[in-house]
């Protein structure tokens, strides 16, 4: 099941490394910004955890499907990243505003809640790295583990 090129394998690191993360926002939070609630503490938690499942399951495409060019997982992953943390600020631009305040100063050059954006390709990146390289890349990841469920059955 985890060997490799293996799609769980994949989406396992890429949700282990996503709660590494996670966790870091989860505990680092409080003492950045004193006034973080429990709901936005614990989201920051799922939220990356969530982010490196779905970097683990992109890594499945290595080939864009219309323009056959390649989708190297150093593009892939930090651009699943900032899609994701795009969307989050959309979302939570007043909350993630007052903490970028807070940690920066209402003057500071990086008190822009787009700044996420940049993050979540950071940390896309380094999640797409460890999924790639412990669990391969590319189509056989599905068909590997396709071939080992159809032998269990």
């Amino acid at each position: 099941m985890f060997s490799k090129p293996s799609l769980m394998a994949r989406i396992a690191i890429g949700k282990l490394v996503g709660l590494v993360f996670g966790l870091i926002g989860f505990f680092m939070l409080p003492v950045l910004w004193p006034q973080a609630t429990d709901m936005l503490r614990w989201g920051i938690l799922l939220w990356y955890t969530t982010v490196g499942a779905f970097i683990g399951m992109f890594g499945v495409m290595d080939q864009h499907p219309m323009f056959g060019i390649r989708l190297h997982w150093w593009f892939r992953g930090p651009w699943i990243g900032a899609w994701m943390n795009f969307v989050l600020t959309l979302f939570a631009y007043d909350t993630m505003k007052s903490v970028l305040m807070a940690v920066f100063g209402e003057a500071g050059a990086l008190t822009s809640p787009f700044w996420f954006v940049a993050e979540g390709a950071l940390i896309g990146l380094i999640i797409a790295y460890f999924a790639t390289r412990f669990g391969g890349e590319g189509p056989l990841t599905a068909v590997e583990d396709a071939e080992r469920a159809q032998k269990l059955r």
